[in-house]
Protein backbone atom coordinates (compact mmCIF):
# COMPACT_ATOMS: atom_id res chain seq x y z
CA UNK A 1 0.00 0.00 0.00
CA UNK A 2 1.10 3.67 -0.31
CA UNK A 3 2.26 5.57 2.07
CA UNK A 4 1.38 8.97 3.15
CA UNK A 5 5.15 10.80 2.35
CA UNK A 6 5.02 9.32 -1.05
CA UNK A 7 1.88 9.09 -3.09
CA UNK A 8 1.82 6.93 -5.89
CA UNK A 9 0.86 7.86 -9.39
CA UNK A 10 -0.87 5.99 -11.95
CA UNK A 11 -1.16 5.91 -15.58
CA UNK A 12 -4.90 5.46 -15.16
CA UNK A 13 -7.62 4.21 -12.52
CA UNK A 14 -6.82 0.53 -13.94
CA UNK A 15 -3.49 0.67 -12.57
CA UNK A 16 -4.96 1.82 -9.29
CA UNK A 17 -7.43 -0.70 -9.05
CA UNK A 18 -4.83 -3.63 -9.94
CA UNK A 19 -2.87 -2.09 -6.87
CA UNK A 20 -5.38 -2.14 -4.25
CA UNK A 21 -6.63 -5.96 -5.26
CA UNK A 22 -2.97 -6.78 -4.92
CA UNK A 23 -2.45 -5.13 -1.49
CA UNK A 24 -5.99 -7.21 -0.18
CA UNK A 25 -4.70 -10.43 -1.47
CA UNK A 26 -6.40 -10.86 -4.55
CA UNK A 27 -5.13 -12.54 -7.45
CA UNK A 28 -7.93 -13.11 -9.96
CA UNK A 29 -10.90 -10.60 -10.87
CA UNK A 30 -14.51 -12.30 -12.59
CA UNK A 31 -16.10 -9.88 -14.54
CA UNK A 32 -18.25 -9.01 -18.12
CA UNK A 33 -16.18 -6.43 -20.40
CA UNK A 34 -17.75 -3.46 -21.66
CA UNK A 35 -17.15 0.41 -23.09
CA UNK A 36 -17.77 1.42 -19.65
CA UNK A 37 -15.30 -0.31 -17.46
CA UNK A 38 -12.62 -0.93 -20.38
CA UNK A 39 -9.40 0.38 -18.87
CA UNK A 40 -10.17 -1.60 -15.72
CA UNK A 41 -10.59 -4.62 -17.26
CA UNK A 42 -7.35 -3.97 -19.92
CA UNK A 43 -5.13 -3.17 -16.53
CA UNK A 44 -6.49 -6.23 -14.35
CA UNK A 45 -5.57 -8.18 -17.10
CA UNK A 46 -2.06 -7.40 -17.47
CA UNK A 47 -1.48 -7.16 -13.77
CA UNK A 48 -3.35 -9.75 -12.39
CA UNK A 49 -5.65 -12.48 -13.82
CA UNK A 50 -9.24 -11.53 -15.17
CA UNK A 51 -11.84 -14.24 -15.75
CA UNK A 52 -14.45 -13.11 -18.36
CA UNK A 53 -17.43 -14.86 -17.44
CA UNK A 54 -20.52 -14.61 -18.94
CA UNK A 55 -22.63 -12.69 -16.79
CA UNK A 56 -22.74 -10.42 -14.41
CA UNK A 57 -24.67 -12.07 -11.32
CA UNK A 58 -21.94 -14.97 -12.21
CA UNK A 59 -18.90 -12.47 -11.43
CA UNK A 60 -20.36 -11.62 -8.28
CA UNK A 61 -20.80 -15.62 -7.62
CA UNK A 62 -17.49 -16.32 -8.79
CA UNK A 63 -16.12 -13.55 -6.85
CA UNK A 64 -18.04 -14.82 -3.56
CA UNK A 65 -16.67 -17.87 -4.17
CA UNK A 66 -13.60 -17.06 -4.64
CA UNK A 67 -13.69 -14.90 -1.15
CA UNK A 68 -15.02 -17.87 0.71
CA UNK A 69 -12.52 -20.68 -0.10
CA UNK A 70 -9.82 -18.14 -0.02
CA UNK A 71 -10.07 -16.30 2.99
CA UNK A 72 -9.77 -12.83 1.07
CA UNK A 73 -12.07 -10.34 -0.71
CA UNK A 74 -13.46 -11.44 -3.76
CA UNK A 75 -13.81 -8.71 -6.85
CA UNK A 76 -16.24 -8.03 -9.40
CA UNK A 77 -16.45 -5.90 -12.59
CA UNK A 78 -19.04 -5.38 -14.13
CA UNK A 79 -20.91 -2.52 -16.37
CA UNK A 80 -22.91 0.16 -15.61
CA UNK A 81 -26.84 0.12 -15.88
CA UNK A 82 -28.39 -3.19 -16.72
CA UNK A 83 -25.11 -4.41 -16.23
CA UNK A 84 -25.28 -3.51 -12.08
CA UNK A 85 -28.82 -4.33 -12.37
CA UNK A 86 -27.85 -7.91 -13.17
CA UNK A 87 -25.13 -8.12 -10.70
CA UNK A 88 -27.50 -6.90 -7.73
CA UNK A 89 -29.07 -10.16 -7.39
CA UNK A 90 -25.91 -11.47 -6.41
CA UNK A 91 -25.18 -8.89 -3.87
CA UNK A 92 -28.23 -10.29 -2.09
CA UNK A 93 -26.60 -13.55 -1.84
CA UNK A 94 -23.12 -12.16 -0.56
CA UNK A 95 -25.14 -9.44 1.64
CA UNK A 96 -27.13 -12.36 2.85
CA UNK A 97 -23.89 -14.06 3.96
CA UNK A 98 -21.60 -11.24 4.65
CA UNK A 99 -18.97 -12.11 2.18
CA UNK A 100 -16.18 -9.93 1.36
CA UNK A 101 -17.04 -9.45 -2.41
CA UNK A 102 -15.68 -5.50 -3.52
CA UNK A 103 -18.22 -5.12 -6.82
CA UNK A 104 -16.82 -2.34 -9.05
CA UNK A 105 -19.31 -1.32 -11.63
CA UNK A 106 -18.97 1.27 -14.34
CA UNK A 107 -20.99 4.76 -14.75
CA UNK A 108 -21.31 7.54 -18.04
CA UNK A 109 -19.71 10.12 -18.16
CA UNK A 110 -19.35 12.37 -14.84
CA UNK A 111 -20.75 15.25 -16.59
CA UNK A 112 -23.83 13.48 -17.51
CA UNK A 113 -24.35 12.06 -14.42
CA UNK A 114 -28.31 12.36 -13.29
CA UNK A 115 -29.31 14.14 -16.26
CA UNK A 116 -31.40 11.97 -17.43
CA UNK A 117 -30.90 12.58 -21.08
CA UNK A 118 -30.69 8.87 -22.05
CA UNK A 119 -27.02 8.23 -22.12
CA UNK A 120 -26.15 4.78 -23.15
CA UNK A 121 -26.27 2.41 -20.14
CA UNK A 122 -27.32 4.99 -18.08
CA UNK A 123 -29.80 4.24 -15.39
CA UNK A 124 -32.43 6.29 -13.07
CA UNK A 125 -30.40 6.39 -9.64
CA UNK A 126 -27.88 3.46 -9.53
CA UNK A 127 -26.16 4.16 -6.45
CA UNK A 128 -29.61 4.27 -4.94
CA UNK A 129 -29.92 0.48 -6.25
CA UNK A 130 -26.55 -0.37 -5.48
CA UNK A 131 -27.22 0.96 -1.15
CA UNK A 132 -30.32 -1.53 -1.68
CA UNK A 133 -27.80 -4.71 -1.98
CA UNK A 134 -25.00 -3.92 -0.69
CA UNK A 135 -23.65 -3.06 3.32
CA UNK A 136 -22.36 0.34 1.72
CA UNK A 137 -22.03 1.95 -2.16
CA UNK A 138 -19.51 4.85 -3.24
CA UNK A 139 -19.39 6.60 -5.95
CA UNK A 140 -16.14 7.76 -7.36
CA UNK A 141 -16.76 11.59 -8.36
CA UNK A 142 -12.92 12.95 -9.19
CA UNK A 143 -10.28 11.16 -10.20
CA UNK A 144 -7.89 12.25 -6.70
CA UNK A 145 -10.54 10.86 -4.48
CA UNK A 146 -10.63 7.09 -6.47
CA UNK A 147 -7.79 5.83 -4.33
CA UNK A 148 -9.05 6.68 -0.84
CA UNK A 149 -13.38 5.55 -2.26
CA UNK A 150 -11.35 1.62 -3.48
CA UNK A 151 -8.94 1.78 -0.52
CA UNK A 152 -11.70 2.20 1.97
CA UNK A 153 -14.06 -0.01 0.64
CA UNK A 154 -11.54 -2.61 0.37
CA UNK A 155 -10.95 -2.19 4.02
CA UNK A 156 -14.87 -2.53 4.77
CA UNK A 157 -15.76 -5.42 2.81
CA UNK A 158 -12.84 -7.07 4.34
CA UNK A 159 -13.63 -6.14 8.48
CA UNK A 160 -15.49 -7.91 11.03
CA UNK A 161 -19.08 -7.39 9.69
CA UNK A 162 -18.10 -8.31 6.18
CA UNK A 163 -20.72 -8.33 3.07
CA UNK A 164 -20.01 -6.67 -0.30
CA UNK A 165 -19.28 -3.20 -1.07
CA UNK A 166 -19.74 -1.68 -4.24
CA UNK A 167 -17.98 1.25 -5.84
CA UNK A 168 -19.37 2.94 -9.11
CA UNK A 169 -16.74 4.79 -11.16
CA UNK A 170 -17.63 7.26 -14.41
CA UNK A 171 -15.58 6.32 -17.21
CA UNK A 172 -14.13 9.16 -18.02
CA UNK A 173 -12.48 9.01 -14.36
CA UNK A 174 -11.71 5.42 -15.11
CA UNK A 175 -9.21 6.84 -18.00
CA UNK A 176 -8.01 9.88 -16.07
CA UNK A 177 -4.39 10.06 -14.26
CA UNK A 178 -4.99 9.64 -10.54
CA UNK A 179 -2.53 8.96 -7.70
CA UNK A 180 -3.05 7.29 -4.01
CA UNK A 181 -1.75 9.49 -1.13
CA UNK A 182 -2.71 7.39 1.19
CA UNK A 183 -5.09 8.80 3.63
CA UNK A 184 -8.32 7.77 3.19
CA UNK A 185 -11.64 10.33 3.35
CA UNK A 186 -13.17 10.92 6.79
CA UNK A 187 -16.23 10.69 5.84
CA UNK A 188 -16.21 7.43 4.47
CA UNK A 189 -18.04 4.52 6.20
CA UNK A 190 -15.31 3.72 8.81
CA UNK A 191 -14.48 -0.53 9.61
CA UNK A 192 -15.47 -2.17 12.08
CA UNK A 193 -13.21 -3.42 14.38
CA UNK A 194 -12.82 -6.59 16.08
CA UNK A 195 -14.97 -5.85 19.44
CA UNK A 196 -14.32 -7.64 22.63
CA UNK A 197 -17.42 -8.02 24.85
CA UNK A 198 -17.72 -6.25 28.13
CA UNK A 199 -16.85 -7.94 31.27
CA UNK A 200 -20.01 -7.66 32.98
CA UNK A 201 -21.72 -9.89 29.85
CA UNK A 202 -18.82 -12.49 30.19
CA UNK A 203 -19.55 -12.67 33.63
CA UNK A 204 -22.95 -12.98 33.44
CA UNK A 205 -22.60 -15.66 30.97
CA UNK A 206 -20.48 -17.97 32.55
CA UNK A 207 -23.10 -17.26 35.63
CA UNK A 208 -25.46 -19.04 33.72
CA UNK A 209 -24.05 -21.54 32.00
CA UNK A 210 -22.21 -22.81 35.05
CA UNK A 211 -25.29 -23.95 36.64
CA UNK A 212 -26.00 -25.96 33.40
CA UNK A 213 -25.91 -29.63 33.73
CA UNK A 214 -27.03 -30.35 30.01
CA UNK A 215 -25.34 -28.05 27.52
CA UNK A 216 -26.32 -27.30 23.88
CA UNK A 217 -24.11 -25.16 21.57
CA UNK A 218 -25.39 -23.82 18.46
CA UNK A 219 -22.92 -22.45 15.91
CA UNK A 220 -22.98 -20.16 13.20
CA UNK A 221 -21.12 -18.53 10.76
CA UNK A 222 -19.91 -16.15 13.31
CA UNK A 223 -17.70 -19.12 14.88
CA UNK A 224 -16.24 -20.22 11.63
CA UNK A 225 -13.05 -17.93 12.07
CA UNK A 226 -10.25 -20.00 12.49
CA UNK A 227 -9.20 -19.13 16.59
CA UNK A 228 -12.83 -19.51 17.23
CA UNK A 229 -12.62 -22.89 15.89
CA UNK A 230 -9.33 -23.64 17.84
CA UNK A 231 -11.29 -22.65 21.39
CA UNK A 232 -14.95 -23.72 20.80
CA UNK A 233 -13.26 -27.51 20.15
CA UNK A 234 -11.53 -27.46 23.28
CA UNK A 235 -14.05 -26.10 24.95
CA UNK A 236 -16.88 -28.78 23.77
CA UNK A 237 -14.59 -31.23 24.73
CA UNK A 238 -13.82 -29.98 28.39
CA UNK A 239 -17.47 -29.22 28.91
CA UNK A 240 -19.08 -32.27 27.25
CA UNK A 241 -21.60 -30.02 25.74
CA UNK A 242 -23.21 -30.93 21.92
CA UNK A 243 -22.55 -29.03 18.81
CA UNK A 244 -25.51 -27.88 16.80
CA UNK A 245 -24.48 -26.00 13.70
CA UNK A 246 -26.76 -23.61 11.13
CA UNK A 247 -25.60 -24.46 7.27
CA UNK A 248 -23.61 -21.70 7.90
CA UNK A 249 -21.52 -22.89 10.97
CA UNK A 250 -20.61 -26.12 9.33
CA UNK A 251 -16.97 -26.87 9.62
CA UNK A 252 -16.74 -24.84 13.20
CA UNK A 253 -15.98 -27.95 14.93
CA UNK A 254 -14.98 -30.72 12.87
CA UNK A 255 -18.01 -32.76 12.13
CA UNK A 256 -16.29 -36.25 12.39
CA UNK A 257 -16.38 -35.16 16.20
CA UNK A 258 -18.23 -37.38 18.40
CA UNK A 259 -19.59 -34.22 19.87
CA UNK A 260 -20.89 -32.37 16.94
CA UNK A 261 -24.77 -33.41 15.88
CA UNK A 262 -24.60 -30.71 12.96
CA UNK A 263 -27.11 -29.19 10.63
CA UNK A 264 -29.75 -31.19 12.34
CA UNK A 265 -31.32 -28.45 14.32
CA UNK A 266 -35.33 -28.71 13.10
CA UNK A 267 -35.30 -32.48 12.35
CA UNK A 268 -36.82 -34.75 14.98
CA UNK A 269 -33.93 -35.72 16.42
CA UNK A 270 -32.19 -32.45 16.55
CA UNK A 271 -35.93 -30.91 18.31
CA UNK A 272 -35.86 -33.60 20.69
CA UNK A 273 -32.51 -32.99 22.17
CA UNK A 274 -32.90 -29.21 22.05
CA UNK A 275 -35.89 -30.04 24.64
CA UNK A 276 -33.93 -32.22 27.09
CA UNK A 277 -31.47 -29.32 27.02
CA UNK A 278 -31.09 -27.26 29.83
CA UNK A 279 -29.16 -24.18 28.37
CA UNK A 280 -27.74 -23.00 25.23
CA UNK A 281 -25.16 -21.08 24.04
CA UNK A 282 -25.91 -19.70 20.38
CA UNK A 283 -22.33 -17.90 18.85
CA UNK A 284 -23.36 -16.63 15.42
CA UNK A 285 -25.98 -17.70 14.68
CA UNK A 286 -29.20 -15.95 12.94
CA UNK A 287 -31.90 -18.53 13.09
CA UNK A 288 -32.84 -18.58 9.47
CA UNK A 289 -36.48 -19.49 8.61
CA UNK A 290 -35.29 -23.14 6.24
CA UNK A 291 -32.77 -23.74 9.37
CA UNK A 292 -35.79 -23.35 12.17
CA UNK A 293 -38.62 -24.56 10.15
CA UNK A 294 -40.42 -21.27 10.08
CA UNK A 295 -39.24 -20.78 13.42
CA UNK A 296 -40.92 -23.48 14.98
CA UNK A 297 -38.00 -24.91 16.39
CA UNK A 298 -38.40 -24.58 20.36
CA UNK A 299 -35.22 -23.17 22.58
CA UNK A 300 -34.48 -24.46 26.34
CA UNK A 301 -35.10 -21.94 28.84
CA UNK A 302 -31.63 -20.48 29.15
CA UNK A 303 -30.24 -18.92 26.12
CA UNK A 304 -27.38 -17.20 25.96
CA UNK A 305 -26.33 -15.44 22.10
CA UNK A 306 -22.63 -14.72 21.17
CA UNK A 307 -22.60 -11.98 18.43
CA UNK A 308 -20.61 -9.20 16.90
CA UNK A 309 -23.62 -8.07 15.62
CA UNK A 310 -25.20 -5.89 18.67
CA UNK A 311 -28.58 -5.75 16.54
CA UNK A 312 -29.35 -9.65 16.19
CA UNK A 313 -28.95 -10.77 19.82
CA UNK A 314 -32.65 -11.67 20.71
CA UNK A 315 -33.70 -10.55 16.95
CA UNK A 316 -35.33 -14.10 16.38
CA UNK A 317 -35.52 -15.69 19.35
CA UNK A 318 -35.61 -14.48 22.87
CA UNK A 319 -31.83 -14.44 24.98
CA UNK A 320 -31.97 -15.21 28.29
CA UNK A 321 -28.44 -12.79 28.47
CA UNK A 322 -26.54 -11.68 25.04
CA UNK A 323 -22.80 -10.90 25.10
CA UNK A 324 -22.19 -8.63 22.06
CA UNK A 325 -18.61 -9.26 20.86
CA UNK A 326 -16.29 -11.10 18.91
CA UNK A 327 -16.84 -14.62 19.00
CA UNK A 328 -12.82 -16.16 19.95
CA UNK A 329 -12.58 -13.56 22.44
CA UNK A 330 -15.74 -14.77 24.02
CA UNK A 331 -14.54 -18.07 23.54
CA UNK A 332 -11.43 -18.00 24.74
CA UNK A 333 -13.08 -16.61 28.69
CA UNK A 334 -14.82 -19.88 28.35
CA UNK A 335 -11.88 -21.74 27.80
CA UNK A 336 -10.01 -20.26 30.46
CA UNK A 337 -12.38 -20.72 33.02
CA UNK A 338 -13.80 -23.84 32.13
CA UNK A 339 -12.73 -25.61 35.64
CA UNK A 340 -16.16 -24.36 36.10
CA UNK A 341 -18.35 -25.35 33.44
CA UNK A 342 -19.71 -29.36 34.18
CA UNK A 343 -22.16 -31.89 32.02
CA UNK A 344 -24.00 -34.91 33.48
CA UNK A 345 -22.31 -38.07 33.18
CA UNK A 346 -25.21 -39.51 30.47
CA UNK A 347 -25.23 -36.06 28.80
CA UNK A 348 -22.17 -36.53 26.56
CA UNK A 349 -23.99 -40.36 25.80
CA UNK A 350 -27.10 -39.01 24.26
CA UNK A 351 -25.52 -36.04 21.99
CA UNK A 352 -23.39 -38.50 20.87
CA UNK A 353 -26.38 -41.08 20.48
CA UNK A 354 -28.55 -38.37 18.56
CA UNK A 355 -25.66 -37.51 16.23
CA UNK A 356 -25.32 -41.01 15.29
CA UNK A 357 -29.92 -41.29 14.58
CA UNK A 358 -29.51 -37.94 12.96
CA UNK A 359 -27.39 -39.29 10.28
CA UNK A 360 -28.58 -42.72 10.34
CA UNK A 361 -32.37 -41.79 9.82
CA UNK A 362 -31.21 -39.21 6.63
CA UNK A 363 -28.92 -42.46 5.27
CA UNK A 364 -32.49 -44.22 5.42
CA UNK A 365 -34.20 -41.28 3.83
CA UNK A 366 -32.13 -41.13 0.80
CA UNK A 367 -31.32 -44.57 0.17
CA UNK A 368 -28.70 -45.11 -2.59
CA UNK A 369 -28.23 -41.68 -2.82
CA UNK A 370 -25.88 -41.70 0.30
CA UNK A 371 -23.30 -43.09 -2.25
CA UNK A 372 -22.55 -39.64 -3.28
CA UNK A 373 -21.43 -39.11 0.36
CA UNK A 374 -19.46 -41.39 0.81
CA UNK A 375 -18.04 -41.66 -2.53
CA UNK A 376 -17.06 -37.14 -2.78
CA UNK A 377 -15.23 -37.71 1.01
CA UNK A 378 -13.47 -41.11 -0.09
CA UNK A 379 -12.27 -39.45 -3.80
CA UNK A 380 -12.24 -35.92 -2.82
CA UNK A 381 -9.45 -33.99 -0.90
CA UNK A 382 -10.99 -33.03 2.42
CA UNK A 383 -9.17 -29.38 1.54
CA UNK A 384 -11.41 -29.40 -1.86
CA UNK A 385 -14.18 -26.80 -2.05
CA UNK A 386 -17.82 -28.23 -2.16
CA UNK A 387 -20.25 -25.42 -3.96
CA UNK A 388 -23.79 -26.17 -4.14
CA UNK A 389 -26.64 -24.70 -5.97
CA UNK A 390 -29.86 -24.85 -4.37
CA UNK A 391 -30.88 -28.72 -5.53
CA UNK A 392 -32.36 -31.26 -4.00
CA UNK A 393 -29.12 -33.70 -3.46
CA UNK A 394 -27.53 -30.21 -1.82
CA UNK A 395 -30.80 -29.60 0.14
CA UNK A 396 -31.03 -32.72 1.48
CA UNK A 397 -27.64 -34.56 2.01
CA UNK A 398 -25.11 -31.94 0.12
CA UNK A 399 -26.12 -29.36 3.45
CA UNK A 400 -26.27 -31.95 6.32
CA UNK A 401 -24.90 -35.41 5.76
CA UNK A 402 -21.64 -34.94 3.33
CA UNK A 403 -19.15 -33.50 6.21
CA UNK A 404 -17.30 -30.37 5.95
CA UNK A 405 -13.37 -30.24 7.64
CA UNK A 406 -13.46 -26.84 7.39
CA UNK A 407 -15.78 -23.53 6.99
CA UNK A 408 -13.85 -22.68 3.69
CA UNK A 409 -14.72 -25.69 1.51
CA UNK A 410 -18.44 -25.37 2.63
CA UNK A 411 -19.45 -23.08 -0.27
CA UNK A 412 -23.16 -22.38 -0.87
CA UNK A 413 -26.05 -19.80 -1.35
CA UNK A 414 -26.99 -18.82 2.12
CA UNK A 415 -29.88 -16.86 0.80
CA UNK A 416 -31.20 -19.52 -1.19
CA UNK A 417 -31.62 -18.31 -4.66
CA UNK A 418 -31.04 -21.14 -7.27
CA UNK A 419 -28.53 -21.24 -10.31
CA UNK A 420 -25.35 -19.50 -8.61
CA UNK A 421 -23.92 -22.85 -7.51
CA UNK A 422 -21.48 -22.68 -10.68
CA UNK A 423 -20.23 -19.58 -10.52
CA UNK A 424 -19.46 -20.24 -7.02
CA UNK A 425 -17.79 -23.41 -7.44
CA UNK A 426 -15.43 -21.29 -10.68
CA UNK A 427 -14.70 -18.73 -8.23
CA UNK A 428 -13.54 -21.48 -5.73
CA UNK A 429 -11.87 -23.08 -8.03
CA UNK A 430 -9.76 -19.81 -8.80
CA UNK A 431 -8.95 -19.83 -5.47
CA UNK A 432 -7.45 -22.77 -4.75
CA UNK A 433 -5.80 -24.10 -8.45
CA UNK A 434 -3.78 -27.22 -7.06
CA UNK A 435 -7.00 -28.69 -5.59
CA UNK A 436 -10.17 -30.26 -7.33
CA UNK A 437 -13.52 -28.58 -6.14
CA UNK A 438 -16.78 -29.66 -6.95
CA UNK A 439 -19.89 -27.75 -7.72
CA UNK A 440 -23.06 -30.10 -6.98
CA UNK A 441 -26.10 -28.89 -8.99
CA UNK A 442 -29.30 -29.33 -11.01
CA UNK A 443 -30.10 -29.15 -14.26
CA UNK A 444 -32.67 -26.44 -13.21
CA UNK A 445 -30.39 -24.60 -11.86
CA UNK A 446 -27.96 -24.87 -14.26
CA UNK A 447 -30.01 -23.50 -17.00
CA UNK A 448 -30.12 -20.04 -15.04
CA UNK A 449 -26.64 -19.47 -15.99
CA UNK A 450 -25.96 -22.12 -18.33
CA UNK A 451 -23.53 -19.54 -20.27
CA UNK A 452 -20.78 -20.29 -17.31
CA UNK A 453 -19.90 -23.62 -19.02
CA UNK A 454 -18.45 -21.78 -21.38
CA UNK A 455 -16.64 -19.93 -18.96
CA UNK A 456 -15.82 -23.22 -17.37
CA UNK A 457 -14.11 -24.49 -20.86
CA UNK A 458 -12.14 -21.49 -21.83
CA UNK A 459 -11.00 -21.18 -18.00
CA UNK A 460 -10.43 -25.13 -17.77
CA UNK A 461 -10.37 -25.56 -13.88
CA UNK A 462 -9.64 -28.42 -11.84
CA UNK A 463 -13.48 -28.78 -11.17
CA UNK A 464 -16.09 -31.67 -11.31
CA UNK A 465 -19.47 -30.44 -12.40
CA UNK A 466 -22.04 -32.91 -10.70
CA UNK A 467 -25.41 -32.53 -12.71
CA UNK A 468 -28.32 -33.73 -10.91
CA UNK A 469 -30.42 -34.00 -13.99
CA UNK A 470 -34.27 -34.94 -13.19
CA UNK A 471 -35.70 -32.64 -16.11
CA UNK A 472 -37.44 -30.14 -14.01
CA UNK A 473 -37.38 -28.06 -10.53
CA UNK A 474 -37.54 -31.61 -8.15
CA UNK A 475 -37.98 -30.10 -5.13
CA UNK A 476 -40.61 -27.79 -6.36
CA UNK A 477 -42.16 -30.52 -7.69
CA UNK A 478 -42.15 -33.09 -4.78
CA UNK A 479 -44.09 -30.02 -2.76
CA UNK A 480 -46.81 -30.00 -5.68
CA UNK A 481 -47.12 -33.96 -5.23
CA UNK A 482 -47.37 -33.30 -1.40
CA UNK A 483 -49.87 -31.00 -1.63
CA UNK A 484 -51.90 -33.36 -4.36
CA UNK A 485 -51.84 -30.32 -6.69
CA UNK A 486 -51.50 -30.67 -10.43
CA UNK A 487 -47.61 -29.96 -11.45
CA UNK A 488 -47.07 -26.38 -12.78
CA UNK A 489 -43.79 -25.06 -14.24
CA UNK A 490 -41.73 -27.44 -12.93
CA UNK A 491 -40.93 -29.88 -16.07
CA UNK A 492 -38.07 -28.71 -18.07
CA UNK A 493 -36.35 -29.43 -21.27
CA UNK A 494 -32.88 -30.32 -20.79
CA UNK A 495 -30.16 -30.12 -23.11
CA UNK A 496 -27.84 -33.51 -23.99
CA UNK A 497 -25.49 -32.82 -22.19
CA UNK A 498 -22.92 -35.48 -23.58
CA UNK A 499 -23.44 -32.84 -26.23
CA UNK A 500 -23.33 -29.59 -24.56
CA UNK A 501 -19.77 -30.93 -23.46
CA UNK A 502 -18.66 -31.77 -26.42
CA UNK A 503 -19.76 -29.02 -28.42
CA UNK A 504 -17.56 -27.10 -26.06
CA UNK A 505 -14.65 -28.93 -25.70
CA UNK A 506 -15.28 -30.37 -22.04
CA UNK A 507 -15.10 -33.66 -21.33
CA UNK A 508 -18.18 -35.93 -19.97
CA UNK A 509 -19.32 -38.72 -17.69
CA UNK A 510 -22.51 -40.14 -16.86
CA UNK A 511 -23.78 -41.69 -13.82
CA UNK A 512 -26.97 -43.77 -14.11
CA UNK A 513 -26.69 -46.16 -11.19
CA UNK A 514 -25.15 -46.33 -7.76
CA UNK A 515 -22.06 -48.86 -8.60
CA UNK A 516 -21.01 -46.80 -10.87
CA UNK A 517 -20.40 -43.37 -8.35
CA UNK A 518 -16.86 -44.11 -7.20
CA UNK A 519 -15.13 -45.03 -10.43
CA UNK A 520 -16.37 -42.24 -12.30
CA UNK A 521 -15.82 -39.55 -9.98
CA UNK A 522 -12.20 -41.32 -9.27
CA UNK A 523 -11.57 -41.01 -12.46
CA UNK A 524 -13.02 -37.14 -12.99
CA UNK A 525 -10.94 -35.98 -10.04
CA UNK A 526 -7.63 -37.66 -12.16
CA UNK A 527 -8.49 -35.71 -14.77
CA UNK A 528 -6.82 -32.54 -13.29
CA UNK A 529 -9.20 -30.58 -15.76
CA UNK A 530 -12.89 -29.38 -15.83
CA UNK A 531 -15.17 -32.09 -16.55
CA UNK A 532 -19.30 -32.54 -16.88
CA UNK A 533 -20.62 -35.59 -14.65
CA UNK A 534 -24.23 -35.86 -15.72
CA UNK A 535 -26.07 -37.93 -12.78
CA UNK A 536 -29.29 -39.14 -15.00
CA UNK A 537 -31.99 -39.39 -11.78
CA UNK A 538 -34.66 -41.21 -14.45
CA UNK A 539 -31.95 -44.17 -14.38
CA UNK A 540 -30.39 -43.59 -11.02
CA UNK A 541 -33.51 -43.69 -8.96
CA UNK A 542 -35.68 -41.85 -6.70
CA UNK A 543 -34.98 -41.58 -2.64
CA UNK A 544 -37.21 -43.41 -0.73
CA UNK A 545 -38.64 -40.25 0.90
CA UNK A 546 -39.20 -37.56 -1.30
CA UNK A 547 -37.54 -34.28 -0.79
CA UNK A 548 -39.53 -31.20 0.39
CA UNK A 549 -37.94 -28.01 2.22
CA UNK A 550 -39.19 -27.70 5.54
CA UNK A 551 -41.39 -24.31 5.03
CA UNK A 552 -44.67 -24.06 5.81
CA UNK A 553 -46.91 -23.11 3.05
CA UNK A 554 -50.08 -20.62 4.33
CA UNK A 555 -53.23 -22.38 4.39
CA UNK A 556 -51.46 -25.78 4.12
CA UNK A 557 -49.69 -26.45 7.55
CA UNK A 558 -49.64 -29.97 6.25
CA UNK A 559 -46.84 -29.47 4.06
CA UNK A 560 -44.50 -28.78 6.47
CA UNK A 561 -41.83 -31.72 6.64
CA UNK A 562 -38.36 -32.16 8.04
CA UNK A 563 -35.23 -32.06 6.94
CA UNK A 564 -34.19 -35.54 7.07
CA UNK A 565 -37.57 -36.80 6.02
Amino acid sequence: MSDSTSPTTYRNGGELLSDVLADAGVDTVFGVISVHNLPLVEEVSRRLRFVPVRHEASAVNAADGYARASGTIGCALTSTGTGAGNAAGSLIESLSSATSVLHITGQIQSRYLGSGRGFIHETRDQKGMLDAVSRAAYTITSADEAASVLRNAACLAADAVGGPVSVEWPIDLQFAATSDPGTPREDLLTPVSTRNPADADLDRMLALLSSARRPLLWLGGGATGRDARRLVTRLCESWGAGVLTSNSGRGAIPEDHDLCVGNYASSPVGRALLSQADCLLTIGTHFRSNETSDYSVEMPTIHIQVDQDEDAIGRVYPATAGVHGDAAAVLDYLVENRGKLRSDKEWRGRVVAARQECRSRQRTAIGAHAEFVDAIREVVPAESPIARDVTIASSSWGNRLLPMPAPEVNIFPRGGGIGQGLGMAIGAAAAVPDQPAVAICGDGGLAVHLGEILTLAQENPWLILLVFNDAGYGVLRNMQDSMGNERAGVDLTTPDFRMLSASCGLDYARISSPDEVREVLRDAVALKSAVVVEVDLASYGDMPSPFTPPVTVPDNESAEVDDDE
